[in-house]
């Protein structure tokens, strides 16, 4: 059975997934420290306007707008992403600080207030078979709407937690999120040719600047002891704790879906895209409205949870492409 699920893990994992494990192990014993990590601590500031311009950049308007016509079914999604999932969070509560502590809880609620992921989202509807013009408008209409509401549900439900007012975290997220992204939506009639020449290069710049990130706040977590205070018992919980809110909120998915009478294809979407959270997105928006010292933690469940989610859902997608017509592959321009 340990064979069976080391080569289960070999075979669903990639490469961004790998290269986030990498980041952490080389945190922890090389972390940034002293004039170094206040360098890459303001350089990150930089990073993620970057990272939200090129959001805006890549971003086609017309898949953010088509298909706003079918209303039920983002507003299912959009549901599912933002109010059943802080839902789930509260309810596990008792289970988490059982198992755990308070930080790495906030670090599950914060999971919980995150806006969908998008590439992956799309992936899976598609291998799945499910109605791709549909999930890229949902999820890529999800990512959009999380930069406004997430910083309202961190305050709603992490109150306590945040490093400032409401009014400044959102401010500072509208400088380094929202700004960005509009300027990218502004510029791409200029630069849209030169984007789509260069996909898969650009490709690579929500993955260094996640790394990066990622990279700075463990640094963070070497140096002030915190991992010293995470047992290995902890961190096994953590990881129950994660696969079992994403069960939850795929079985709630799946139900809505069912229960509301959606077509099979517009299932797979709601099923796909209303229970799974963007890291990419998570990482940059934990880093701005959290302390150091607490972000550093905030994203340890954010990162279990992403890899969780890829697993399974990749299992899901194949399995449903099995007992289901052929999937549509139609993916140009969903990034």
């Amino acid at each position: 059975m340990i064979k069976r699920a080391f080569l289960f893990l070999k075979n669903h994992s990639d490469g961004f997934t790998n290269a986030l494990i990498l980041t952490v192990i080389l945190a922890v014993f090389l972390p940034a420290s002293g004039q170094v990590y206040d360098i890459f601590k303001g350089a990150t500031t930089l990073v993620v306007a970057f990272l939200f311009f090129m959001h805006g950049l890549k971003l086609t308007p017309a898949n953010l707008w088509a298909g706003l016509t079918s209303w039920r079914l983002h507003l299912v999604i959009s549901l599912a992403t933002f109010i059943m999932f802080p839902i789930l969070g509260f309810l596990i509560k008792p289970l988490a600080l059982w198992l755990t502590d308070e930080r790495l809880y906030l670090g599950l609620l914060f999971v919980c207030v995150l806006p969908s992921t998008v590439q992956s989202s799309i992936a899976f509807t598609s291998m799945a078979g499910g109605n791709v013009a549909a999930a890229v408008c949902a999820a890529s209409f999800s990512s959009l709407l999380g930069v406004f509401l997430t910083p309202v549900l961190v305050n709603l439900c992490l109150q306590a937690s945040l490093e400032t007012s409401l009014a400044q975290a959102v401010w500072n997220l509208f400088l380094q999120l929202v700004l960005p992204f509009a300027l990218g939506q502004a510029l791409r009639p200029w630069l849209a040719g030169w984007i789509n020449r260069r996909k898969t290069l650009l490709g690579y710049t929500d993955r260094l600047s996640v790394l990066f990130i990622v990279y700075v706040s463990f640094s963070h977590g070497t140096t002030s002891g915190l991992w010293g205070t995470l047992s290995i018992a902890m961190f096994m919980a953590l990881i129950l704790l994660c696969a079992f809110l994403l069960s939850l909120a795929l079985l709630g998915t799946f139900t809505a879906g069912k229960l509301l009478k959606f077509p099979r294809a517009d299932q797979i979407v709601i099923l796909f895209c209303g229970s799974k959270k963007s890291l990419v997105a998570g990482v940059p928006m934990a880093n701005i409205i959290f302390t150091p010292a607490l972000a550093s933690v905030i994203i340890l469940p954010l990162m279990i949870f992403h890899q969780i989610q890829l697993l399974a859902c990749s299992y899901i997608a194949r399995k449903l492409a099995d007992s289901g017509p052929a999937p549509d592959q139609a993916l140009a321009g969903y990034e």
